[in-house]
C-alpha cells in the first residue's frame, strides 16, 4: 500500500470544510449558525449541483482512506473495523449527495452516518493494547468521546418539544456541524499520523522519534 493513500483522510476534511464554508456564500440569506449543512444543497438551492459534486469528491476520498486505514489496521495485527466504518461514511456521503434534502433517502443516509461516526471509537478499542500507537489511540479515545457528546446534542432534534431542543434551535446549524468537525478532524489527524509513520517505516506510536539516519 502506498502511504499517500492515507492522506485521503486529510483531503476529505479539507474538501468538506471548504465546501460547507464557501458554498453558502452564493445562497442569499443562508445562515450558517441556524441552518443545517443539508440545506446548502437542498432541492431548489442554487448550490445543489456543486454541493453534490463536493460530497461525491468527499465520498471518494473517504473510500480510499477507509481502504488504506483498513490495510494499516491489518498490518498492525488489528481488526480493520475502523476502516470499514470510514468506508460506510463514504457510502452515506454519496447517498446524501445523490438524494438532496428533503428527499426521503436523504434522511436515511443522514441517519446512517451514525454508524460511520463510530470509527474513532472502533480504532481506539481495537488498537488500545498496541504500545507503539499511544498517540493515535489517545487521539481516537478523545475524538470518540467528543463524537458521542455531539451525537447526544444532535439527537435533541428528535424531541422538538423538549427543553434541550428549545435551547439548541437558534444555533442548531453549529450543533450539527460539530458532528462533522469531530469526525473529519479525526480523519485528518489519524491519516497524517499513519502517513508519517509509514513514510518513516516506523509503527504509529513512534512517529515522534527522530527519523533513522
Amino acid at each position: 500500500m502506498k502511504p499517500g493513500y492515507l492522506l485521503a483522510g486529510p483531503f476529505a476534511a479539507v474538501i468538506f470544510g471548504l465546501g460547507i464554508v464557501l458554498l453558502p456564500l452564493w445562497i442569499p440569506g443562508y445562515d450558517q449558525v441556524r441552518q443545517t449543512v443539508s440545506e446548502i444543497g437542498m432541492a431548489g438551492s442554487p448550490m445543489k449541483a456543486p454541493f453534490s459534486l463536493m460530497l461525491f469528491a468527499v465520498a471518494l476520498c473517504m473510500l480510499i482512506f477507509g481502504w488504506a486505514l483498513g490495510r494499516a489496521c491489518l498490518r498492525e495485527g488489528h481488526s480493520p473495523l475502523a476502516g470499514y466504518l470510514v468506508a460506510c461514511m463514504a457510502i452515506c456521503a454519496a447517498g446524501i449527495g445523490l438524494f438532496p434534502y428533503p428527499a426521503a433517502p436523504h434522511s436515511f443516509f443522514g441517519m446512517s452516518e451514525l454508524i460511520g461516526y463510530q470509527a474513532p471509537l472502533a480504532l481506539a478499542i481495537t488498537w488500545r493494547l498496541n504500545p507503539r500507537a499511544t498517540r493515535l489511540v489517545r487521539l481516537s479515545w478523545l475524538m470518540g468521546a467528543l463524537m458521542w457528546i455531539s451525537i447526544a446534542l444532535n439527537l435533541a432534534v428528535l424531541d422538538r418539544g423538549g427543553s434541550l431542543w428549545a435551547h439548541e434551535r437558534p444555533f442548531y446549524g453549529l450543533v450539527q456541524r460539530s458532528l462533522f468537525a469531530v469526525f473529519f478532524l479525526w480523519c485528518a489527524a489519524a491519516g497524517a499520523i499513519l502517513f508519517a509513520a509509514a513514510r518513516r517505516r516506523l509503527r504509529p506510536g513512534r512517529i515522534t522519534l527522530a527519523a533513522r539516519s
